[in-house]
């Protein structure tokens, strides 16, 4: 998947314009935007943009950067004054809303309703879900370390211990999940050590399993990563100072050795739970 948090300024931006919480037209575009592997331009939200005089300075801003607007309003008073406003400096619009419902009133012989957030409202898991995946995959193997304290849990531990599925499958089930990986002798990022230190679990794993693993992983890779990848006294040191980084922060471990990902997942969860309130998802 491509990392959107890494844009291309290069592109002009797209700013997704929302009457609500901007979450339904954020996960249109990257749904699109995935059929453009190659095009990463900068997703900006502007939500709650519920009157009139709040579109002067949205079309400004747009303007300035040449961006172009996707919008989901549902009050066809506002989204008529958007449309007019944006073709008035030459912005091109994608409305992502207006169609179907105009179909779907003649369709039912209704008029919809016209009130912005009512998806967001009613499909609140479904959204949160989609947010901690994207958080999740954005947040692998140590990047943008700066938004560390918006994860639910950070898991910290060696290459190959497990970070990343044990990651992906915590994301799916709705929770926001960082990964840092630690490497012997290389300090971690600093804000490993200054967000809440119960948020953060260590992962831990048997040398020689580990050895397992990582020796499978180089012959994959033709042998590309070098000896002390594999060399088993190393990776003696090496957990040893993962465990180090762990006693320092204070951080709780989770010994991850020939366990399945789901058990692994509920220790986790487990540990997260005991100290904040969590819904935990099924």
């Amino acid at each position: 998947m491509v990392n959107r948090a890494q844009a291309d300024e290069s592109f002009p931006p797209i700013f997704i314009v929302s009457g609500g919480a901007g979450a339904l037209g954020k996960h249109v575009i990257r749904i699109a935007l995935s059929q453009f592997p190659d095009v990463t331009p900068p997703i900006v939200v502007v939500p709650q943009v519920s009157r009139p005089d709040q579109l002067p300075a949205v079309i400004e801003q747009v303007a300035e950067r040449r961006g172009t607007i996707v919008h989901t309003m549902v009050d066809p008073a506002m989204r008529a004054a958007l449309e007019r406003a944006a073709a008035e400096r030459g912005i091109v619009t994608i409305d992502t809303i207006g169609g179907p419902l105009a179909r779907l009133a003649e369709i039912f012989g209704r008029e919809p309703l016209g009130q912005p957030g009512l998806y967001t409202r009613g499909n609140e898991v479904y959204l949160d879900r989609i947010k901690a995946i994207e958080y999740t995959v954005d947040h692998d193997d140590g990047r943008n370390p700066s938004e560390l304290g918006e994860a639910d849990v950070v898991l910290a531990g060696v290459s190959r211990v497990g970070k990343t599925p044990l990651s992906m499958y915590m994301g799916v089930l709705g929770w926001k999940v960082a990964n840092v990986p630690l490497v012997n002798g290389i300090e971690p990022p600093r804000q490993l050590f200054e967000i809440d230190r119960r948020r953060v679990v260590g992962l831990i794993i048997d040398s020689d399993v580990l050895g397992h693993h990582r020796r499978w992983r180089n012959q994959a890779f033709q042998g590309t990563a070098g000896r002390n990848y594999t060399d088993f006294d190393a990776l003696e040191e090496e957990l040893a100072w993962s465990r180090r980084i762990f006693r320092r922060g204070g951080f709780s471990v989770v010994n991850v050795t020939n366990k399945p990902i789901e058990e692994t997942a509920d220790q986790v969860i487990a540990l997260i739970s005991r100290y904040f309130e969590h819904k935990l998802q099924a």
